[in-house]
């Protein structure tokens, strides 16, 4: 089962700690290079000016833990990287507790989860830790060590081009830059790697796909800072990737015109994945690197197509978004074949129109029933309904939501009617 392959890489990405510079990050890029060895790591220096933003330092940790009055070693971030705060600055030093619990962060009301807290840019230092714990410190003397570095390094993301038969392209973007949490964000660098793979496997694709593996904000804004010229000329569908392992729901989020290829085409998919699914606003929901793709003057036609929405689960952004409980070889399963069908969208969707006037004859084509009944109209409904719609202008998704039915059950209807000369592919 793919979602079990995809389970297994998860665990191998689990304890590297990724922020949106560092070796953590650069490690991550290799292990999913590893799997796609077409995959370019690139990288630009901290300092670099992309559009209103500067990239970053780069950061990097040694060590970094809490010694209690009475000897004990807590927040130790060898044990887990969510309990330091993102992008801290060094420190060492004796601290009373009182200014101790300046720098600390929990969670009153899920007392056994430790938050996930960056300061990306505002120099800080902080821990995380549970409610639990925090209730339990004692009066006195904290030794404290925070032993990172501040550089100027670079920013690295990952980019896979590959190439079809049409120089359109579809963008597809996931981010690599939480440290140990499932569904956000192992599941879409997991789930996008698998679909990749899959997309490498095949020989002759229709269109040709740009993946990049990315920090979140700061890194697609620096790719668009690169790309955004070529972005806009070439591509014409695309996703962004986030929050896909779980197995509680499905939901989408659409783009800033909501009326693009890329939302059609999820609404389509996820009607048909679960009638139940959520479709969140972009005015009141929006918070991944959707807003940078749609913003103005850029507006590239993408949507998010997710299993539980980013903070719309309550583990979101804890210690408690584990490869256990939250994400699971059925969440990401189900995940990976949404985003797989919603690309065998792309490339089969098709205009056809009927080679022949008036009604065809199927019977002697071996495409209609020998004897008929008053059952055969049933069994050959789709297929006439579907030769009713092949006027040359309207497209296979059309026709499939004009039948009310799933795209993917026409897919062999086409090439039955292709193969014995029907129809013709009128694009």
């Amino acid at each position: 089962m793919i979602g079990t392959q995809i389970h297994e890489f998860a665990k191998k990405l689990w304890p590297i700690n990724r922020s949106i510079t560092g070796e953590g990050v650069r490690e991550t890029l290799k292990q999913i290079q590893y799997h796609i060895a077409e995959v370019k790591i690139k990288s630009v220096p901290s300092g670099t000016a992309v559009f209103d933003w500067i990239i970053p330092r780069e950061w990097y940790v040694n060590e970094a833990y809490i010694i209690t009055p009475s000897g004990k070693k807590i927040c130790d971030f060898n044990n887990n990287n969510l309990h330091l705060v993102g992008y801290s600055v060094p420190f060492t030093g004796e601290i009373d507790l009182a200014e101790l619990k300046a720098h600390l962060y929990t969670l009153p009301d899920q007392k056994d989860a430790i938050p996930y807290i960056t300061s990306y840019y505002d120099e800080r230092w902080g821990f995380c830790l549970t409610h639990d714990q925090y209730n339990q410190l004692e009066e006195g003397s904290y030794f404290v060590k925070v032993d990172t570095k501040l550089f100027d390094g670079e920013l690295n993301y990952g980019e896979l081009i590959l190439p079809g038969k049409s120089s359109e392209e579809v963008f597809i973007s996931t981010y690599i830059c939480h440290p140990s949490m499932a569904n956000n964000e192992l599941s879409g660098p997991a789930v996008v790697t698998y679909l990749a793979k899959w997309l490498t496997q095949i020989e002759a694709l229709e269109y040709t796909y740009r993946i990049i593996f990315i920090p979140e904000t700061i890194g697609s804004i620096t790719y668009l800072s690169q790309h955004h010229e070529i972005m806009k000329k070439n591509i014409f569908a695309g996703f962004n990737v986030s929050c896909i392992g779980d197995n509680r729901s499905y939901s989408y989020l659409p783009s800033r015109n909501g009326k693009t290829y890329s939302d059609e085409i999820a609404k389509h998919v996820l009607k048909w994945t679960d009638k139940k699914f959520r479709q969140y606003s972009w005015y009141d929901d929006r918070g991944s690197d959707e807003r940078q793709y749609c913003a103005p003057g850029l507006d590239l036609p993408i949507a998010s197509i997710m299993r539980t929405k980013f903070g719309e689960y309550p583990e979101y952004h804890t210690s408690l978004d584990d490869l256990e409980q939250v994400v699971t070889p059925d969440g990401l399963e189900g995940g990976y074949q949404m985003l797989r069908r919603a690309i065998e969208v792309i490339e089969k969707n098709r205009k056809y129109k009927i080679q022949v006037l008036g009604e065809p004859q199927l019977g002697k084509r071996g495409l209609y029933p020998a004897i008929s009944s008053k059952k055969t109209w049933d069994e050959v409904k789709l297929k006439m309904n579907f030769l009713s719609e092949c006027d040359g202008a309207t497209s296979l998704l059309q026709i499939a939501e004009n039948l009310d039915t799933p795209i993917w059950e026409l897919y062999d209807i086409a090439d039955i009617f292709l193969g014995h000369g029907l129809i013709k592919i009128n694009d």
